[in-house]
């Protein structure tokens, strides 16, 4: 963080025992697992669950009006919990996110550092997080096992994700689905804390153990409209991004499936090769992204077979065939903002049933409007049968108009599945019919 002198304020070896870490929320299953890893390895990080207007208005204040949505939130949200008086403001740092990409995202720890010297926290220090070597503070250590453990709490955060949005829609027992996944993250969360569960073995065992006992919640045999969320990484999984998406989807009595974030990290990783490909460079950075991510598909295999083994589940196709689905729409060129990978998922989600599809496009992010937005025509070029509305996400927009957009995908989505279901039953009947039509002999008799 600049000091008054302009000089970064380092987060040192000093302040690692008695500073409290704040993180901006995005993923609250993952999160709540990653913040206990970094807690075993002596790093007290919290967190933050702080929303509503003060959020987004702290944001407006302190980021330019151009900035991108999802920086204006994160950069708010830091500054609001730091007004809060919850935390001794001497003794606590932020950390945040960079890519190294082509995304502003890279540039919000600069943002965020004008935005602490002009609300006047210029001793707070701030630590990055990334694999780039972009910034480095000698108080904090990213080291290998944290890193594996931060990848099991990736594979346990996509799992428990998953079967809860799959679940819940058709619990008998309202919020069954829900005391499950607190249990899991609880019990993941202590295991990682005691080095145990990110080896390969013991995530194998504990992802079919988590699976198995989703399969059990007794659910209705009922159809319902299925709905897939894609977009801007941030308010693909925030809720405080995406004013609640989720729930609101939930309340409209739908299904929803929202990709997991190890394809994310697997993209990210995958540009490495796919530049080494197209334009040469360092081959040797090349071979690394390549082993990394045979790794991280071991990981991403061990949690769709995981899916697989239960009929009453729908798993992910995996990395490798969610390229090839890129490929169909774009070139892989293509990276910034989401890149290939999200009309990927979007082709993905159509593929396993979920046709009604959610674009969010936060404002200022004119990559993923293009890559989102842009695509549809030629996505449904492919899949006539495809519902898909983009929703604009920024501080001017309402939540009435989000909702109200969503609610005329719904009902073509919902007049849709009706439709099916009239022709399932009576197809069914047909075949009552059918079976039960008498022999000439016994109409005989």
């Amino acid at each position: 963080m600049h000091n008054g002198s302009g000089k970064v304020v380092e987060f040192t070896k000093e302040m690692r025992d008695d500073y409290t870490i704040l993180v901006p929320n995005m993923l609250p299953i993952h999160f709540s697992m990653l913040k206990c890893v970094f807690r075993s390895h002596g790093y007290n990080m919290v967190v933050l669950e702080n929303e509503g207007p003060s959020v987004v208005e702290e944001g407006l204040r302190l980021v330019h009006n151009d900035t991108c949505y999802p920086a204006l939130l994160v950069i708010g949200q830091l500054i609001d919990a730091l007004k809060s008086g919850k935390y001794n403001v001497n003794k606590a740092a932020l950390m945040i996110t960079q890519t190294g990409g082509g995304c502003r995202a890279s540039n919000y720890i600069h943002l965020l550092r004008k935005a602490l010297d002009k609300s006047g926290y210029e001793q707070v220090p701030v630590i990055s997080l990334n694999a780039s070597g972009l910034e480095r503070n000698s108080g904090f250590k990213f080291t290998i096992p944290m890193l594996r453990k931060a990848i099991a709490v990736v594979a346990y955060g996509d799992l428990l994700m998953l079967l809860n949005n799959q679940v819940k829609p058709y619990e008998i027992n309202k919020g069954e689905s829900q005391e499950l996944v607190n249990k899991w993250i609880k019990k993941m969360s202590d295991e990682l804390s005691a080095n145990k569960g990110y080896k390969l073995g013991e995530l194998k065992d504990n992802l079919s153990k988590i699976t198995k006992s989703f399969s059990e919640i007794p659910k209705l045999k009922v159809s319902k409209v299925k709905v897939g969320v894609v977009g801007e990484i941030y308010v693909k999984y925030s809720s405080l991004g995406n004013n609640k998406l989720e729930e609101f989807l939930h309340n409209e009595d739908c299904e929803v499936m929202v990709p997991g974030l190890m394809g994310f990290l697997m993209y990210c990783v995958e540009n490495g090769v796919i530049d080494t490909a197209l334009y040469g460079g360092n081959f040797i950075k090349g071979k690394i992204s390549e082993k990394i991510n045979e790794y991280l598909g071991k990981i991403e295999g061990a949690v769709n077979s995981a899916v697989s083994k239960y009929e009453c589940f729908v798993a992910p196709t995996g990395f490798k065939h969610l390229k090839h689905l890129g490929e169909k729409v774009i070139g892989l060129g293509s990276k910034m903002g989401e890149g290939w990978l999200l009309p990927a998922e979007i082709m993905e989600l159509i593929q396993l049933g979920y046709e009604n599809i959610i674009c969010t496009q936060p404002f200022g992010c004119l990559p993923n409007h293009i890559i989102g937005k842009g695509l549809i025509r030629k996505i449904k070029g492919i899949h006539d049968d495809s519902n898909i509305v983009p929703i604009d996400y920024d501080p001017s927009a309402t939540k009435v108009n989000q909702e109200n957009r969503i609610k005329l995908m719904l009902s073509v989505a919902k007049e849709k599945l009706q439709t099916e279901i009239l022709l399932q039953e009576h197809l069914k009947f047909t075949e009552v019919l059918s079976e039960n039509k008498l022999s000439p002999m016994e109409q005989t008799n």
